[in-house]
């Protein structure tokens, strides 16, 4: 099996720094690294450093506390737990994130936050404790195309590599 990345935690500076911009409260200590579940799981669960409620229609984005450190030619991609989503339509709000290798580096310190939406069409309220597993990565890899010649450094954190002008 290769081993190509690591989890890590961002500094308690960085979380409290993220949490006060999102108007959030949570332990730096509560915050635990993804693991999987069994042997045979692709995936490694994410868990809650807080507890939500998130009603129907209502969204959050939900920091993590977590970094990682990507072997080139791999992604991260992220989901929610299947369970969740099939219980209580919990979805990641960009249906799918994608972590790239480059992201480690970016200003935030690559922290992975999700944007979480209960999209119930019955009415359920999605209630997560604390320590709850709430998303999945999954380690992908990727191809280039033979002429791709892009030099470019990522320097911001979400959405830093976007044309600036697509978001208006």
């Amino acid at each position: 099996m290769n081993r190509i990345a690591d989890f890590m935690l961002i500094s308690e500076e960085q979380f409290r720094k993220d949490l006060d911009s999102l108007g959030l409260c949570a332990s730096y200590e509560d915050i635990s690294l993804p693991k999987r579940a069994t042997s045979g799981s692709a995936g490694y669960d994410f868990y809650l450093p807080m507890d939500i409620t998130l009603e129907p229609g209502e969204e959050m984005t939900v920091p993590t506390g977590i970094r990682t450190r990507i072997d080139e030619g791999w992604f991260l991609m992220c989901a929610p737990r299947s369970g969740l989503g099939f219980r209580f339509r919990l979805q990641l709000n960009n249906t799918v994130g994608i972590i790239d290798s480059d992201y480690f580096h970016a200003e935030n310190e690559g922290h992975i936050m999700a944007r979480m939406i209960n999209d119930s069409r019955t009415g359920k309220t999605v209630r997560l404790n604390k320590g709850s597993a709430f998303m999945q990565g999954i380690f992908v890899p990727f191809g280039i195309t033979n002429d791709d010649n892009v030099s470019q450094i990522r320097t911001g954190g979400f959405g830093s590599t976007s044309d600036k002008g697509e978001d208006k």
